[in-house]
């Protein structure tokens, strides 16, 4: 015994020893019960989330071309819209914005305006992994105080694509460029925002909790943004609020890439 005491004496010793030759502190694991871990979510949001996440036996309708519509359809109000969209790319009317933002409006009822190209790169999901419609987890929220939240501005959508994983949604939009892309393993759903420089992030908080975030993927999101530039895309322009409209607008045209805008401090 004393023998086998002393081997494991020494082989701690060499352990800590080769760690710290690699310029890395010795690692001494705790008891399981001491690890962090996300809280799960309450077994009836999982049960609902299971159904949510269930495939349609159904595809898109059409629009009279043979196009599929975007089809957004709210899983806390059961609210559906169906929208025509223009290209194979998106691109929507004035007429169908408004139906979305309906749709996409907050818990209390209040509305904000869609930004275009958030709905773009929705149906361009939806298109992408032919799923007969995207059910909606959060669209719109009323801004809380100093918050820089994409879904305050109209620029984000958290959402579910049915009969699709969520990381294989979260690896394809993060492939669309100038946008920011978080996964949520515990409450289950993707979210999409559009922003100036992409950034990617994984949060394993529940529903309705304080954040767990952190940032993935850092160099995929620059090399994301360098291929959208190639493409001929741009950046959206950081979010204002302004009095001179002429000035609004033309801040909204086509701009290089900026350098990194607030809203990284915050991923949704």
């Amino acid at each position: 015994m004393r023998f086998r005491l002393v081997n494991l004496a020494v082989a701690s010793i060499a352990l800590t020893s080769a760690a710290l030759a690699y310029g890395e502190p010795p690692r001494h694991p705790r008891p399981a019960q001491q690890r962090a871990s996300a809280p799960k979510p309450p077994k009836a949001y999982q049960q609902a989330m299971v159904g949510w996440h269930a495939p349609v036996g159904k595809s898109a309708p059409v629009d009279s071309t043979g196009r599929p519509m975007l089809v957004l359809r709210s899983i806390n109000r059961n609210d559906k819209v169906e929208l025509v969209a223009a290209t194979d790319a998106g691109g929507f009317s004035a007429r169908d914005l408004d139906r979305a933002a309906y749709a996409l409006r907050a818990m209390g009822g209040d509305e904000h305006p869609i930004e275009p190209r958030t709905l773009n790169i929705i149906y361009r999901i939806q298109t992408h992994f032919q799923a007969a419609e995207i059910r909606i987890v959060s669209g719109y929220r009323v801004p809380k105080a100093n918050s820089h939240s994409n879904h305050g501005k109209g620029r984000a959508i958290d959402f579910i694509v049915p009969g699709t994983p969520d990381a294989d949604v979260a690896k394809f939009a993060r492939e669309v460029g100038f946008v920011g892309v978080g996964i949520y393993p515990t409450s289950q759903f993707v979210h999409v925002d559009v922003r100036p420089r992409s950034y990617f992030w994984i949060d394993s908080s529940g529903p309705g909790k304080r954040n767990r975030e952190r940032g993935i993927l850092a160099d995929l999101a620059i090399a994301s943004d360098k291929r959208a530039v190639d493409r001929g895309e741009r950046g959206i322009a950081p979010f204002v609020v302004a009095t001179d409209v002429d000035l609004a607008l033309k801040a909204r045209g086509p701009i290089p890439p900026p350098p990194i805008d607030d809203d990284d401090e915050d991923g949704d």
